[in-house]
């Protein structure tokens, strides 16, 4: 099964897919009345935590296609996070200055966290949970003050906002796995690397260029080894990165519109996913 975060594009509908053997879809879950823009599987891989455009939030049990938790948030829902230490926690953002962590024990919100922007475009928790990262669209001509926004998670204190100072905005960000860094995709068409640690400077020396944004929500991932780096482009093309050097490792030509999310698979390495903004899916080996 491949994550189905960026493949839905509008649809009301949630699909899960069989990536490995036959390719086909598994089964549909009709959970919400307007677009879904986000989702993510449970830590356990049982279970589909998915938001819309239609302000609702759903667990939803695969095999039964029970729904275990609904909520409102109260805004247009873009992007979701599990916890990665509580899996019982996660984080929603999307069209609105506030983010809200919810329990899904109690099916309540535990604490929100506000800024001075207008959408949150990604959240990205740092490897203990007790800091996450939040990319906005905050940034203009002048400023680039809280593009990315560092958080204390249980205080719902901002720990820095002056993380990124280059006039762009970031729509997602990803974990290394075993370096304590994190990766910003910028609209600036390059990849920037920063430490996961306070002060979370910028590498000026290390940039990962020869992609194309130009606006689109593109994701961005390492490889469970940390290896490598892979991203969609807005031209269609998936490519790879030595995450060491930064240098090209290999290009793909796999969609005709924009190529907006790309993933490995979590057990088999050597398997990769990709989806575009036309809407398909394609599993590489």
């Amino acid at each position: 099964m491949v994550d189905p975060c960026q493949a839905w594009g509008w649809m009301r509908a949630c699909k899960v897919w069989n990536a490995v053997d036959s390719g086909s879809c598994l089964q549909t879950y009709f959970l919400h009345s307007e677009a879904v823009r986000a989702a993510r599987w449970s830590p356990c891989g049982r279970r589909i935590l998915s938001g819309g455009f239609d302000f609702a939030l759903h667990l939803t049990d695969l095999e039964t296609g029970t729904q275990l938790f609904s909520g409102q948030s109260g805004f247009r829902i873009t992007t979701l996070k599990f916890h990665p230490r509580d899996h019982s926690l996660f984080v929603c953002g999307g069209f609105s200055s506030e983010m809200k962590a919810w329990d899904l024990r109690t099916s309540k919100v535990v604490r929100s966290y506000k800024a001075t922007v207008q959408q949150t475009l990604d959240v990205l928790f740092l490897r203990e949970g007790t800091e996450f990262l939040s990319s906005t669209d905050a940034s203009s001509r002048d400023s680039a003050d809280r593009t990315i926004i560092a958080w204390d998670f249980r205080s719902a204190a901002k720990i820095s906002n002056q993380i990124f100072h280059e006039r762009y905005t970031c729509p997602s960000l990803t974990l290394h796995p075993r370096e304590p860094v994190f990766l910003a995709q910028t609209n600036g068409n390059y990849l920037a690397l920063f430490s996961a640690v306070w002060p979370y400077r910028m590498s000026r020396r290390r940039r990962y260029e020869g992609h194309k944004v130009e606006g689109y929500s593109v994701g961005c991932e390492c490889s469970p080894d940390g290896d490598l780096l892979v991203t969609g482009s807005a031209d269609g093309r998936i490519l790879m990165y030595s995450f060491r050097t930064a240098s090209r490792a290999r290009t793909l030509h796999g969609h005709t519109q924009a190529c907006v999310g790309t993933t490995f698979h979590p057990v088999l390495p050597s398997m990769l996913a990709t989806c575009s903004w036309e809407g398909d899916i394609k599993i590489w080996h």
